[in-house]
């Protein structure tokens, strides 16, 4: 046990549900969680409504990294300082903004809200060092239901088991391959890549990714089957990578997305100006960078 689980155990999920997503993502799980979600993100591009509204807008085609780091600092922003913080709620405001230049059906937006609450806890089942506890599963769903909440989404399951049967009936009814969902999810596979290959190898690394994706999701965005036997390595390997993080000492303190340095905002950013803007941007003077 290290000293963020102690912490978690000592806590109430239907109260404290916010202080222990912030120790789950920033200690406890702090690499396995980012990745999940990246996986997560992912998943919701093999929908042709959703892959094919981020082809139109062309924002995600023309600056690949930029769309990324907006979403991830968004997120990061409000899982990292509250939902009712000052920057959480600024956050907030610019998601719901950009949301509201489009007409996204509410099947759709609750589908990405399933796959951040489903995702990170399949993904610690598979490659984490241990699973979640049924608490830390409870107060990530309930931390995800209240984010749902206040972005307006309607019908939002109760608790995981819910969600995990809405994720899994969608994808059942949506899952189909679109031209859409071979570009967004192409880009998006080359920029994870990209994070830990040097350009050239890029190409090399694609059947990896492939391998960690289900079936479905390998139709839906036109990916080729890898073979067996690295489907095989590619388990190994992350669980091989489990077991070292079984006795290696836990993370010492919080590993915060939001003060990473990124090429995109060299000199810091702001809230107001992170992600897309279908009409002219609102000043925002008084907010310092970050």
């Amino acid at each position: 046990m290290s000293r963020w689980s102690d912490e978690i155990e000592g806590l109430d999920p239907t109260r404290d549900y916010e202080r222990i997503v912030f120790l789950l993502g920033t200690c406890e799980f702090a690499w396995d969680i980012e990745k999940a979600l990246e996986f997560a993100l992912f998943r919701t591009y093999a929908v042709p409504s959703i892959s094919g509204l981020l082809s139109r807008t062309g924002a995600f085609r023309r600056d690949t990294r930029k769309r990324y780091d907006d979403t991830e600092l968004l997120l990061s922003e409000i899982s990292e300082n509250g939902q009712d913080s000052a920057r959480g709620r600024a956050a907030l405001d610019r998601i719901n903004e950009m949301h509201g230049h489009y007409r996204i059906p509410n099947a759709d937006m609750l589908y990405v809200l399933t796959t951040f609450v489903v995702e990170p806890p399949r993904w610690l089942d598979r490659f984490g060092r241990r699973s979640m506890t049924r608490k830390e599963r409870a107060a990530w769903t309930t931390y995800h239901r209240a984010l749902g909440r206040r972005m307006g989404i309607e019908g939002i399951p109760e608790d995981f088991a819910a969600f995990d049967a809405y994720g899994r009936a969608y994808e059942n009814a949506h899952f189909r391959y679109a031209d859409s969902n071979a570009e967004i999810g192409e880009a998006t596979r080359d920029l994870l890549l990209s994070f830990y290959l040097p350009g050239w190898l890029v190409p090399f690394g694609r059947p990896a990714v492939h391998a960690m994706c289900d079936p479905p999701l390998r139709a839906a965005m036109g990916f080729p089957s890898p073979p067996p036997w690295l489907q095989r390595l590619v388990t190994a390997g992350l669980g091989a990578r489990a077991t070292l993080l079984r006795w290696l000492p836990g993370r010492r303190r919080p590993r915060l997305i939001t003060a990473r340095k990124r090429p995109t905002y060299p000199g810091g950013y702001r809230i107001s100006e992170l992600g897309t803007f279908p009409k002219e941007p609102r000043s925002d003077p008084g907010r310092p960078a970050r």
